[in-house]
């Protein structure tokens, strides 16, 4: 009997998951609008509160929309070329409510805050896309592994918009945190990696023909030493930094008015630059090491950390009461970038 039926049922298969192909090009289109659109700034007055509402409603929405296509493909009977047209209406409806909405996100809320909320609404399209892609690449009438998977990375994504931050002081305090935790990780690392680089040939006498030993590669020389101790100073000052300006923005930092919303922007952007800045300096420490390398890193990141220091000063984040510790990290950031230059004088 079913030999007799496989024939018909592969074209009406085939035009049953037509919509889906439709669907498939119809949300990869909403995507690159999202990626790359600019906000609407509405007529009516923007509300936060309001805002929150609907994209909490809208990524709700998605997640029964994806229940209900992943279910449709998960068990005989065929889902008929109606329902599927219909299933893939819905959906393209869900997602087009969640992009609309974003689109309500003026750019004067705060350019951290809409990035984050850009990335979760991304995810959202994104996770649909793969959903669509799944049931159309597997066998009929099965609810196949990554068909689970698929669907579940939906209902993960519409999720996230209960855990985003309601502003843009929370979200320049999320972003900090996110970068401090980085550069917790590249310090840590180095402090192991000193511990267990230690010369095991420090004993031996230089070869005075040679002048340095031949383990150059493996092994910091004690020239080497002494500029390390100096980046390790550099580096202990991007996380008290990091560490201070976050305390800060979460006991000062508010998003009242546009001049406040834009301080933390700003003290978002450059504090990004930090862990890529780290990043190179540590990296550039390892033996063999090339002190040029490392004077001309730690330039970019003492020249990085400045300007952190300098944009949080002039912020609101900074009451008379937290301009000590400026002061103070400042002067270690000038402190260890003076002794790199003096170790590193006779490499210019």
């Amino acid at each position: 009997v079913t030999e007799r039926y496989a024939p018909v049922a592969a074209p009406a298969a085939m035009e049953a998951r037509e919509p889906l192909r439709d669907l498939r090009g119809a949300l990869r289109a909403v995507l690159a609008r999202v990626r790359e659109g600019e906000p609407g700034e509405g007529r009516e007055p923007f509300e936060l509160p309001r805002f929150w509402d609907a994209l909490g409603q809208t990524f709700k929405v998605t997640s029964q929309e994806a229940t209900k296509l992943s279910l449709a493909f998960s068990r005989p009977p065929l889902t008929s070329a109606e329902d599927c047209q219909k299933l893939s209406e819905d959906v393209q409806n869900a997602i087009l409510a969640v992009a609309a909405v974003y689109y309500w996100l003026p750019k004067g809320q705060g350019t951290t805050l809409r990035k984050m909320v850009r990335d979760a609404t991304t995810e959202v399209v994104e996770g649909m896309i793969q959903l669509t892609e799944t049931i159309l690449s597997a066998p009929l009438e099965s609810l196949s592994q990554e068909q689970l998977i698929s669907t579940g990375g939906v209902w993960e994504a519409c999720e996230q918009v209960s855990n985003l931050p309601r502003d843009n002081q929370a979200a320049v305090a999320s972003a900090l945190a996110a970068c401090l935790g980085v550069v917790k990780d590249a310090l840590e690392e180095m402090e192991r990696a000193l511990v267990e680089g230690q010369d095991p040939y420090s004993d031996i006498m230089e070869d005075e023909e040679l002048g340095f030993r031949g383990n150059r590669d493996t092994y910091w020389s004690e020239a080497d030493r002494k500029l390390l101790s100096s980046c390790m100073g550099l580096l202990k000052a991007s996380k008290a930094c990091l560490k201070k300006v976050l305390g800060a923005v979460k006991a000062y930092g508010k998003a009242d008015s546009p001049e406040q919303i834009a301080q933390l922007d700003d003290l978002a952007d450059i504090a990004n630059e930090i862990s890529p800045s780290v990043d190179e300096l540590a990296l550039s420490m390892y033996p063999p090491m090339n002190q040029l390398a490392v004077r001309l890193n730690a330039a970019k990141l003492a020249s990085v950390l400045k300007k952190v220091l300098e944009i949080t000063k002039t912020s609101h984040v900074c009451p008379p009461s937290e301009e000590g510790w400026v002061q103070f990290l400042t002067g270690a950031v000038d402190h260890n970038m003076n002794k790199i230059k003096n170790f590193t004088q006779g490499q210019l």
